[in-house]
């Protein structure tokens, strides 16, 4: 869950987590269908993309330039780089179980970029057997516009899945990234993508 730095590299409470999460900094399967409540202007693989307020008794963090990051009870925030916010669900060992990071955009990422951007920054982290499961631009958030991809890779620890969105506003723009071992990622989607829908840049 490193991954961010590009939007930043996730650091854990542990070494043994930082190790882990490596390959990390964020669509049940990817292929999620559309969902009553849903936005109509999100759909496809991202129909369960419905910009609303966090859920009640959420905690919220904020980066610099803003952005507010929510997460729901049980998680908690790790050491991450100045400027951005990361917050896990930790298991046993400080094995990181979920992972959620906002960050200030940093790069040459853009909107239209994006679906290569992200791909190429995994690669250029180290990970291996990146595969895009979907993408999307012009994908509405609470205060903005995003654009999204889905992907799978593996690090030297795991394989993982994530969902990663660049979102801006007129005068701002952000990432967020929401990511799981594949082994618990049926069981983190609903969460994820809560989270996800929630981010406001």
């Amino acid at each position: 869950m490193r991954r961010t730095r590009a939007i930043t590299g996730l650091a854990a409470p542990a070494l043994a987590a930082v190790v882990l999460i490596a390959g990390l900094t964020g669509c049940g399967g990817g292929q999620s269908s559309h969902r009553p409540g849903s936005d109509p202007r999100n759909s496809g693989a991202f129909a369960w993309l419905r910009p609303a307020p966090p859920p009640k008794g959420w905690s919220v963090a904020r980066i610099s330039g803003g952005a507010s990051l929510a997460y729901p009870p049980g998680w908690r925030p790790i050491k991450t780089d100045p400027g951005t916010a990361s917050v896990a669900l930790l298991g046993r060992g400080d094995r990181i179980n979920g992972y959620l990071n906002a960050t200030p955009k940093q790069g040459s990422e853009t909107a239209a970029n994006w679906s290569r951007f992200r791909p190429d920054h995994n690669r250029g982290e180290g990970d291996m057997s990146e595969r895009v499961v979907a993408s999307s631009t012009a994908l509405n958030f609470r205060s903005g516009r995003g654009s999204c991809v889905i992907d799978d890779y593996k690090t030297s620890k795991a394989r993982y899945r994530e969902i990663a969105c660049l979102v801006s506003t007129p005068s701002s723009s952000a990432v967020i990234v929401a990511a799981a071992p594949k082994p618990f990622w049926d069981r983190r989607a609903a969460t994820l993508e809560r989270a996800v829908s929630s981010f406001s840049p």
